[in-house]
């Protein structure tokens, strides 16, 4: 039997011990085999911000649009114009005011009423109307051609805005209006532009002159096809409407829409429905999107009165009680009820319109006593027999420069103060003899709404 001594026995621990070591260093200092290296973790991706949504101008999309200057009225001339109202899509703001659109002169139509009225006084030049095929919409990144419905026919532009909720007197109003008359009056001489105002009335004395389109003539038109435009910057798409009220007063809402049915005095009663619009989506005081565009404003006419005779204007008026929200938008209300004000508008006319506190429409009254009274007084000048010349030519004021060298030429005080009393009478007849006008709101008219705020959420597009 082996026997171990005691030594030995104690000496076996640390030989354990040191053994161990060994093979753990050898095992540290062996050469590793190769193998597939440990995966390198890429770099975090930047954060890329979303594409922003192309945006697409649907078929019946309106533009209205309006010249700076003076144009030749001739088939085939270039006309240059500018947006009058920027341009919304999908709540975002994608071609804004003033950008400049392209067209020309397609043809020229009689226009009856102008040349009537102008032959009743000497003027037998043959005027037209011009209508335009705009085309072509010159953006920053270059001109996007498009095909509209049909061509336009321009007007001077007409702007309304409501005058302050004051109550007056019949004799307070006529006072007002007389004294609007003569500034009227004045700045015809003094406003900038006297120049080209003065040649235009000398050619009305004149038996034919140039036609022209005037500068701040409007059209109004409708898009054919749908029109793509180029992705806008950021930071047009990402502008807003800045809230309407002033600090410390209550909030109220500016709606911009586009008249769906035409408005006339003439023919519009009272109960009337009336439909509009909205072009333009509106933002409250917190920047949150309360009414979005292609909502729809429906209301009714409140007043309607026809002109009459002994030029006695005609009146309108028309509220809105109801919006409908466009579909897609997360409200349990489609149809909210408002109280919404005509507080202005922007439209095609060649009559002058007021617009009081109170929404009511009118136009001006544009009758002069002193015209009829000072045409009268004229013509009696060649009843004086002392100075054929002078009399003759001073009282001759009718056909313009024709009747004046007509009586002139004739050398009879009765031919001279018979032109001289045909003048008076048209005059006459034309300020308090003829029927009144009537208020006309075509489709397509901009009307601006105030309207108080909703007690509706906020409005968002389905799955945000």
């Amino acid at each position: 039997m082996l026997r171990i001594s005691a030594r030995a026995v104690t000496l076996l621990p640390v030989a354990g011990f040191l053994l161990l070591a060994s093979n753990a260093e050898s095992q540290t200092l062996q050469k590793r085999p190769l193998g597939t290296p440990a995966p390198i973790s890429a770099p975090e991706k930047s954060a890329v911000p979303p594409k922003l949504a192309v945006p697409v101008l649907a078929v019946g999309t309106t533009m209205q649009v309006e010249v700076t200057q003076h144009y030749p009225m001739k088939a085939g001339e270039t006309i240059q114009a500018h947006l009058l109202h920027p341009i919304y899509a999908g709540g975002k703001l994608v071609v804004p005011q003033n950008t400049p659109v392209q067209g020309r002169v397609i043809a020229l139509k009689p226009d009856e009423k102008a040349r009537w009225h102008a032959r009743v006084w000497g003027d037998f030049t043959p005027f037209h109307t011009a209508e335009i095929q705009f085309d072509e919409l010159m953006l920053p990144s270059g001109p996007m051609s498009f095909t509209t419905k049909e061509m336009a026919t321009g007007a001077p532009v007409l702007r309304l805005a409501a005058g302050p909720a004051t109550k007056q007197s019949r004799i307070s109003r006529a006072w007002t209006q007389a004294k609007a008359r003569v500034h009227d009056q004045i700045a015809f001489f003094t406003a900038p532009g006297r120049g080209d105002r003065l040649k235009q009335m000398l050619y009305s004395q004149l038996p034919y002159h140039p036609e022209r389109i005037p500068e701040h003539t409007a059209w109004s038109f409708e898009l054919a096809q749908p029109l793509t435009l180029p992705v806008p910057p950021p930071d047009l798409a990402q502008q807003l409407d800045p809230p309407l009220s002033a600090p410390g007063k209550p909030e109220i809402w500016s709606v911009h829409a586009l008249l769906m049915n035409g408005v006339s005095s003439a023919t519009a009663k009272p109960g009337d429905p009336v439909r509009a619009v909205v072009v333009e989506p509106v933002y409250d005081k917190n920047k949150q999107l309360v009414v979005p565009e292609d909502s729809i404003l429906v209301g009714k006419v409140t007043l309607a009165k026809a002109a009459r005779s002994l030029d006695r204007n005609g009146k309108l008026r028309f509220t809105f009680q109801q919006i409908r929200f466009p579909a897609g938008m997360t409200t349990t209300t489609p149809n909210r009820a408002v109280e919404g004000n005509l507080a202005g508008a922007t439209g095609a006319s060649a009559q002058s319109l007021s617009l009081d506190a109170e929404g009511t429409i009118s136009p001006r009254n544009q009758s002069s006593v002193l015209a009829p009274i000072l045409l009268s007084m004229m013509a009696g000048r060649a009843l004086d027999q002392d100075n054929m010349m002078l009399h003759t030519g001073v009282a001759s004021n009718g056909f313009g420069f024709i009747g004046r060298f007509v009586g002139m030429a004739s050398g009879n005080y009765n031919v001279a103060a018979g032109i001289g009393f045909y003048a008076a009478g048209v005059s006459v007849c034309q300020n308090f003899l003829h029927r009144g006008a009537d208020v006309i709101f075509p489709k397509d008219t901009r009307v601006d709404i105030e309207t108080a705020p909703l007690r509706a959420p906020v409005l968002k597009p389905e799955g945000q």
